[in-house]
C-alpha cells in the first residue's frame, strides 16, 4: 500500500445518519475504535445545525420578523446544508482514524523499507488531523447563523438557539482534540504549524459567538436586521 492510500483500503461501514440513535450509542459505547469522539463531536454539530434550520423555518412567514425574512430564508437552507456536511464528516471521521489505527499497527520488522511504516503514520494521521479541522471550520459556520439569528428571530425558539450554540461549541472543542492530538504522529511541519494556529483561532472565535448567542438571548435584545446575510462557505 502506498503512503495516504490504506485509508483506501478501509471498508466503510453504514453512514452513521442511516443508524438509529439507540445503534449510534451503542457503537460509542463498544469497543470497537470507531466512533469514537470525532464522530460524535460531528454528529452533535449536525443536531446543532438542525436546531438553527428550525428556529429560522419556526420564524419564516411571521409579520412580527417580516423584516428579517430574507435572513431566515436563507439561513434554513444553509443550516441544512450544514448539518448535512457534517454528518458526512462523522462518517469520514470514522475512517481516516481506522485507517490511522491500522498504520499503527503496522510492523516496522515486517517491510525491507523501515521507513514504510512511519511513512503511513504520518500520512494517514495527516488526514485524520484534516477531518476533524473541516469540522470545526463547520461549528464556526454553524455558529455564525446562530449568532445572526439571535435577536432576530422567533422568541419562542431562543431557548432551541441556545442549545444550538452550547452543542456547538462543545463539538468543535471535541473536533479540535482530534486535530491535536494527531499532531505529534505528523511530526513538526509547515501544515502541523498552521493547523494548531487555526484551531486556536477558530476556538476563540467559537467562544466568542456562543457567548454572543447567550447574552442576547439572555437579555432579549432584538436587533436590527442585518445589512448583509452572513457569509457561510458554499
Amino acid at each position: 500500500m502506498r503512503p495516504a492510500r490504506i485509508i483506501e483500503h478501509v471498508q466503510a461501514g453504514p453512514s452513521f445518519r442511516d443508524l438509529t440513535l439507540e445503534d449510534f450509542a451503542a457503537r460509542l459505547a463498544s469497543s470497537e475504535p470507531v466512533p469514537g469522539g470525532g464522530s460524535a463531536s460531528a454528529v452533535s454539530a449536525a443536531l446543532a445545525a438542525s436546531l438553527v434550520a428550525m428556529v429560522a423555518t419556526l420564524s419564516m412567514n411571521r409579520p412580527k420578523y417580516a423584516q428579517h425574512a430574507d435572513l431566515h430564508e436563507a439561513a434554513v437552507p444553509a443550516a441544512l446544508r450544514l448539518s448535512d456536511e457534517l454528518f458526512e464528516l462523522a462518517d469520514e471521521d470514522a475512517r481516516a482514524y481506522a485507517a490511522c489505527a491500522v498504520a499503527l499497527k503496522l510492523p516496522r520488522e515486517a517491510f525491507t523499507d523501515k521507513e514504510f511504516r512511519d511513512v503511513q503514520v504520518r500520512a494517514t494521521a495527516r488526514i485524520a488531523a484534516e477531518v476533524p479541522l473541516r469540522c470545526v471550520e463547520r461549528c464556526r459556520e454553524v455558529l455564525v447563523l446562530a449568532e445572526a439569528l439571535a435577536g432576530r428571530s422567533n422568541t419562542n425558539t431562543s431557548s432551541d438557539l441556545r442549545v444550538a450554540a452550547l452543542l456547538t461549541h462543545a463539538a468543535g472543542h471535541g473536533a479540535a482534540e482530534n486535530v491535536l492530538v494527531n499532531i505529534p504522529l505528523i511530526g513538526t511541519d509547515d501544515w502541523t504549524r498552521a493547523a494548531e494556529a487555526r484551531i486556536a483561532e477558530l476556538l476563540d472565535e467559537l467562544a466568542s459567538l456562543a457567548q454572543r448567542v447567550h447574552d442576547i438571548v439572555s437579555g432579549g435584545e432584538l436587533r436590527e436586521p442585518l445589512a448583509a446575510l452572513p457569509e457561510i462557505a458554499a
